[in-house]
């Protein structure tokens, strides 16, 4: 069910409108008062995450655990709302973190994306100040949101305090400001963000799915190989990621940035919410002492327990990663015949990895896709763009950088 349009929509601000620039996400930045520092803040011109890890975390990932997939923690959660929240892409816990803020009275405002009123699809950044609010903001949404563009009208308004709901992209730049903006406390909740895409093109990739794309209420890639269609009857269908119709998207369905990230966990949030290793709830990293500190505003209200981990992702990264190589750029080649699909996808779902296995495999194929499109489409940003981190990932699956594809062999 939509959710109703409350005045919070109205109040925000019309947005500049942002400049051309190559391999951006519209993070806000370029719309922004600071727009002079989108060389210096920006994921995709100047990433810095060494330095920005060790900013935000006092020292960068330990490479021996863990923290090379998924970045610097204190903990990890499979976690659930004890009473999910209506219309949440989960369970809820993104949302009401936010409104445990706003009840507190710990932020003046929180930064966040609500469904544009004419598309339930269509990200509209926004800036809430009631925690009754934060019902538009939940759900997912396709498309490029200029949310940092709102820090200037937060400014104006004599915000200090706020809290950021947002994706990697919007997170680094967010970082790399934050000594600018002056403000008295910042909270940093992130969520993974694996492929973005036009909302325009979301629409076509939903009418491949169902004869009634304007029906479909929900979608979710799954941790068990499959994605999740709701509809507006009460219906709901899952479809395997082999049985998706990849081939028939064009080429430029996700963008070169998108598929040359390199953070999909999110590293540099305060608490990164997601699901990949949740085994059907939602997996929380706690990385700093603030998100120690939103995750004990919902006391008893989220159910917490350790992650598991099961299966070997060796054999799938390894296939895709071999899949990746063979195609002439963008989306990988899918080389099963369609009689053999169904039967890979229940193999998938019955032996493949589960839990933190799972989620490993997913940021080893990213960093092989990240390290392969760029190879193809953009071989003189290799060198800044990829991380040492990225690097290591995906020596296990023969990637290793060429002559001039690292800053130390190029100095």
């Amino acid at each position: 069910m939509a959710v109703a349009m409350l005045p919070l929509l109205e109040s925000t601000p019309p947005l500049a409108e942002a400049p051309h620039r190559d391999l951006c996400t519209d993070c806000g930045v370029s719309r922004s008062s600071h727009a002079s520092q989108c060389g210096k803040v920006c994921q995709f011109i100047h990433p810095r995450y060494d330095a920005l890890e060790h900013q935000v975390h006092g020292r960068t990932r330990e490479m021996t655990t863990d923290e090379a997939f998924f970045g610097p923690f204190r903990a990890m959660y499979r976690a659930a709302l004890r009473a999910p929240l209506a219309g949440a892409q989960w369970t809820g816990i993104t949302t009401r973190v936010a409104e445990r803020l706003l009840e507190t009275g710990a932020v003046d405002a929180v930064l966040a994306v609500a469904s544009d009123p004419a598309d339930r699809w269509r990200p509209r950044p926004v800036i809430v100040t009631e925690a009754s609010e934060m019902a538009q903001c939940r759900g997912m949404k396709m498309g490029y949101a200029p949310l940092l563009a709102l820090l200037d009208t937060c400014a104006e308004r004599g915000y200090r305090r706020l809290a950021v709901i947002g994706v990697a992209c919007q997170v680094h730049a967010l970082r790399a400001l934050e000594a600018k903006l002056g403000l008295e406390r910042l909270y940093v909740i992130g969520t993974p963000c694996s492929d973005n895409t036009t909302t325009e093109h979301f629409h076509h990739f939903l009418s491949l799915l169902t004869p009634h794309p304007e029906e479909v209420t929900y979608l979710e890639f799954l941790a068990d190989f499959r994605v999740e269609l709701r509809f507006a009857d009460g219906s709901h269908r899952h479809i395997p990621f082999l049985q998706l119709p990849i081939r028939q998207l064009p080429k430029d369905f996700f963008p070169t940035t998108c598929r040359s990230c390199f953070d999909y966990t999110n590293s540099l949030s305060d608490l990164t919410v997601g699901y990949m290793g949740g085994e059907g709830d939602q997996w929380l990293l706690v990385r700093t002492a603030r998100g120690e500190e939103l995750v004990a505003l919902l006391g008893d209200e989220v159910v917490l327990s350790a992650p598991g981990s099961r299966g070997d992702r060796t054999g799938a990264v390894r296939s895709f990663v071999q899949l990746l190589a063979r195609s002439v750029g963008g989306l990988p080649v899918r080389g099963a015949p369609d009689w053999a699909r169904p039967l890979i996808g229940w193999a998938q779902r019955r032996f493949g990895p589960k839990g933190l296995e799972f989620a490993r495999t997913r940021v080893e194929m990213k960093a092989a896709e990240g390290i392969l499109t760029l190879r193809h489409e953009r071989p003189h940003r290799m060198k800044r763009m990829i991380p040492e981190f990225a690097w290591r990932l995906v020596a296990p699956y023969g990637l290793a950088p060429r002559t001039g594809e690292t800053v130390q062999e190029s100095a």
